[in-house]
């Protein structure tokens, strides 16, 4: 039987799983790891808009979208935020839960509000790419850049007069997101605007003969700088800073830099802003809305895994596994008195099952059989299993069933062969004759109803959020190249895969 202190060994066993609380992306990744202790920090509070990946590390669309998303964050450095929060590190869990997060990967894109306040925040439905992401989040940098024409060049020049100004010249109708960028940074230092080279009044003013150039103006009677550097956010803020320093704004690169002094204004912030995190800063709304989501409509996601139920008679693993009609199962055998190893496989089974409950997708049922069950006992010298626990997946209906043959009872390990089970992966065995019930009185209230295709189609790692491609739950070796469509599958392709490997270029004057 299942100890009534289970849930208690498993959480602790679960923390102290290898990688259990490691993110999926490194400190030298390009993009910004994020707690629920920084958020409000480094991206609710920040000057510049923001795109967060909601993940969890053992997520396949997540893994897949990972270089497509290291790749937008690297043609977005100095424009805008590109960070990602681990929803399975415990800390996480609540705020992923109010940030109404359903289904990984989830990305949300939040944009500052003019004027201060609560940030926008709103789901992100693109394409998958790292060209898609790119492009959305530069369509959402605010726009603070002035529009100069020659009816409006001497009220420009006029206002705050004493106040430094910069002014780009260029033959471009739109404002670049290198600019907007700049006059976020340098916001109420630097008045920034920008000339087309077809207001002949104020090119001829400021005596403009190639485009673009930019013009410094440091205020008062001081004469205009005309930059003559290259065309990188770096080079450009150095230079506009001789009039100005621009705006402090959370980034990786200043706690970095920071040290301990940054590290107490981090504590102290977070202390501040911990009560906040939870309810104030969460909102989700659809693409190009300004509509909030309401909080205390999301759901939050429970952390406690509750036990696989166990199967404590022949009669019943008959009924649940054992008939003509039965879907495939996961059996534990385990002895009565469970020792360590029978914990660690039954917590890391009950574990799974959570994963898959919380995300809201199909996986097959899991059970404890005690081996002092006499169908226990049949059932595993029918199938020559001897040791002190065994874990197999039976199929009755198709006739096949598993070994799991690996000695390490860990989470990860047992995961990567349901996987492999539920994608068709890897050799089956025949079941013997004799084992498979021609009929019960009664079919299981636990079996899943079989589909007419006689495939029973598994959810995809996204609820609402991914490519809605049906991952094959339950396929036999042979039909499993044909149903399977899994994105880590060698037969599809990458939903995540960029068309060329051209560079996304956003920094043109």
């Amino acid at each position: 039987m299942h100890h009534p202190t289970l849930c208690a060994v498993a959480v602790s066993l679960l923390a102290a799983l290898p990688g259990a609380q490691a993110g999926m992306y490194t400190k030298k990744s390009p993009v910004l790891q994020v707690d629920a202790k920084d958020y409000d920090r480094l991206i609710a509070k920040s000057n510049h808009t923001s795109i967060v990946e909601f993940y969890a590390p053992w997520c396949g669309h997540c893994q897949n979208l990972k270089p497509a998303y290291e790749k937008a964050a690297k043609n977005l450095e100095g424009l805008a935020k590109v960070a990602a929060v681990d929803c399975d590190d415990d800390a996480n869990k609540p705020f992923c839960g109010t940030m109404g997060v359903q289904g990984f990967p989830t990305l949300k894109i939040v944009r500052p509000k003019k004027g201060g306040g609560k940030p926008t925040v709103e789901d992100y439905q693109g394409p998958r790419t790292a060209s898609g992401i790119v492009d959305a989040v530069v369509q959402r940098i605010n726009n603070n850049v002035k529009k100069i024409e020659d009816k409006n060049v001497d009220q420009f020049l006029s206002e705050k007069n004493e106040t430094a100004k910069a002014i780009l010249f260029t033959d471009k109708g739109t404002t670049s997101a290198l600019m907007k960028s700049l006059a976020i940074d340098f916001l109420d230092v630097i008045t920034i605007g920008q000339a087309r080279n077809k207001e002949t009044k104020t090119v001829e003013m400021f005596g403009v003969e190639k485009f673009p150039t930019l013009i410094l103006l440091p205020g008062g009677d001081k004469d205009g700088i005309v930059y003559d550097g290259e065309i990188k956010k770096h080079a450009m803020v150095k230079f506009l800073s001789q009039a100005g320093e621009p705006n402090p704004d959370p980034a990786p690169l200043n706690e970095k830099k920071g040290g301990d002094k940054d590290k107490k204004e981090k504590a102290s912030s977070s202390s501040k802003t911990k009560t906040k995190t939870t309810s104030s800063e969460s909102s989700s709304a659809s693409t190009g809305s300004e509509t909030e989501a309401p909080t205390q409509e999301v759901p939050v996601i429970v952390e406690t895994a509750l036990p696989i139920p166990a199967i404590n008679t022949q009669e019943k693993l008959i009924k649940e596994c054992l008939t003509e009609k039965s879907h495939t199962c996961v059996l534990a055998f385990v002895p009565a008195d469970a020792d360590e190893k029978a914990k660690e496989a039954l917590t890391s089974l009950s574990d799974i099952a959570h994963k898959y409950a919380q995300s809201k997708r199909h996986l097959f049922p899991m059970f404890e059989v005690p081996k002092s069950n006499e169908g226990a006992t049949w059932l595993l010298k029918a199938l020559g299993l001897s040791g002190d626990v065994e874990i197999i997946a039976i199929n009755a209906r198709r006739g096949w069933w598993r070994h799991y043959e690996a000695a390490d009872f860990g989470h990860e390990s047992i995961e990567d062969w349901i996987d492999a089970i539920r994608l068709g992966e890897g050799a089956k065995k025949k079941l013997p004759e004799g084992i498979v019930a021609i009929s019960v009185e009664k079919p299981s209230p636990a079996a899943t109803p079989e589909a007419s295709s006689e495939v029973t189609p598994d959810a995809t790692e996204s609820v609402s959020n991914e490519d809605a491609t049906p991952v094959t739950a339950e396929a036999s070796s042979t039909d499993a190249a044909s149903d399977s469509t899994e994105p880590t599958s060698t037969k599809g392709s990458d939903p995540t895969a960029e068309p060329a490997e051209t560079p996304i270029v956003h920094e043109e004057l």
